[in-house]
């Protein structure tokens, strides 16, 4: 009986994982979709100019600044599946409206970037409420592998989404992309709303300042997250620089065509998908806390080929270098969320993931800035060295505190 009730209950967090898993990957490919459609229909239909085009994609970014740190204390507030739900009811409302205004014929630019705003508000609260809720209905035990899953996932849809976008954007308009996307949403709110519920934990009348305070002290202190959190944010610092140098340099130094630069680009995703279907393998033979240092020195080895690309005939080594920084990117980055989500106390979870992403994603547009102002000072060729030579901090900075004595990052032994 007790081995009958125990296949039920593993049966049916497989399920409820299995649904979350799809409201996440169908409204992920339509976000994938949305990076290129937004700004073809500012262009194509709008006739933006470059200026305007920049400013919508800063638009949406400005969220991880702004709801960074309060974005975990937000989402202990509400029951975690209503939050959700409603978030992606935000976003179908906001990307539905511009289908809605085009067929009107009141579409604007202030329009578009409203919803660019809105809708990336609503995805820092989404994604900090999924990295608290995929701890709260799957087993501990399995969440290295789940998170490898998501993250594999993410990486195919990152790899195809935009290139699929290009290609129903040639059938049905930009336009008719973003109706496409505000639909994923609603199958996203309607296959989340099939989970359990999870209530909050924070306490109703503590101030906010208070529990952001608390989720910052956590990280800090902590002698494995803090670290680790230093490691991410070198990670998207160097991964933001190389992406941002990656257009100028082969177009400008090697001269390929823009078709070629999306296929490099495409790497990036490739890259994340293999380090995604060996971070559990790894995990296991080295330990996690070895897995993030191993990689990243393979990564760093890797992405020191890029430079080496002058010609179309040799335009592999480039590729392969995108590719191998997106695999130590992303081995570590599923160890790192593992830790996290299993060693944070539940009441702090969302405030730790909050800390955690407010830091280091505000990396990515300081790398992309500083990388354009390298290559100004120094040339596109030397900023694309440096910055791939900026690489080996990641693991360094761990190498450098209590991290390099454990085999994993759970580990109770400090220095």
């Amino acid at each position: 009986m007790t081995t009958q009730t125990s296949n039920a209950s593993e049966t049916k967090e497989s399920q409820v994982f299995w649904r979350f898993w799809l409201a996440m990957t169908v409204s992920g490919a339509g976000s994938a979709m949305t990076v290129v459609a937004l700004p073809l229909a500012a262009v194509t239909v709008l006739d933006a100019t470059v200026l305007e085009t920049t400013l919508l994609a800063a638009t949406g970014q400005v969220a991880w600044l702004v709801l960074g740190l309060p974005a975990g204390v937000i989402v202990q507030r509400y029951p975690l599946r209503g939050l959700q739900v409603t978030l992606d009811l935000v976003r179908l409302a906001a990307i539905g409206s511009i289908p809605v205004a085009w067929w009107a014929g009141h579409l604007t630019f202030p329009h578009l970037l409203v919803v660019a705003l809105v809708t990336g508000m609503a995805t820092v609260l989404f994604d900090i409420g999924n990295s608290t809720f995929l701890p709260a209905i799957i087993d501990k035990r399995e969440l290295n592998a789940r998170n490898s899953l998501m993250s594999g996932t993410h990486a195919v849809i990152q790899t195809g989404g935009p290139s699929v976008s290009g290609l129903l954007v040639q059938l049905a308009g930009p336009v008719g992309v973003l109706a496409i996307d505000a639909v994923s949403y609603l199958v996203s709110a309607v296959t989340l709303r099939t989970l359990p519920e999870r209530r909050p934990q924070a306490q109703p009348h503590a101030k906010a300042t208070q529990l952001i305070r608390q989720g910052w002290n956590y990280v800090i202190r902590h002698p494995v997250m803090r670290p680790c959190m230093v490691w991410a944010t070198i990670m998207n610092f160097v991964t933001a620089a190389l992406l941002a140098l990656t257009p100028l340099y082969l177009v400008r130094e090697v001269g390929v065509s823009a078709s070629i630069v999306g296929a490099v680009i495409a790497m990036d995703g490739v890259g994340a998908l293999i380090g995604s279907a060996v971070a559990t393998r790894l995990s296991r033979r080295v330990g996690t806390a070895r897995a993030i240092i191993v990689a990243g020195v393979i990564g760093g080895l890797v992405v020191l080929m890029t430079p080496f690309t002058t010609t179309l005939s040799n335009i592999y080594f480039y590729a392969l270098g995108l590719a191998g920084l997106s695999f130590s990117a992303v081995v570590g980055s599923i160890m790192t969320r593992t830790h996290r989500q299993t060693d944070s106390p539940p009441a702090l979870l969302s405030r730790v993931m909050g800390t955690v992403r407010f830091v280091s994603w505000g990396a990515l547009p300081l790398g992309a800035a500083l990388s354009g102002l390298l290559a100004s000072a120094v040339g596109i060729r030397a900023a694309l060295w440096i910055m791939c030579l900026a690489a080996f901090a990641a693991p360094l900075s761990l190498l450098l505190t209590s991290v390099r004595h454990r085999r994993d990052l759970s580990d109770a032994h400090q220095e």
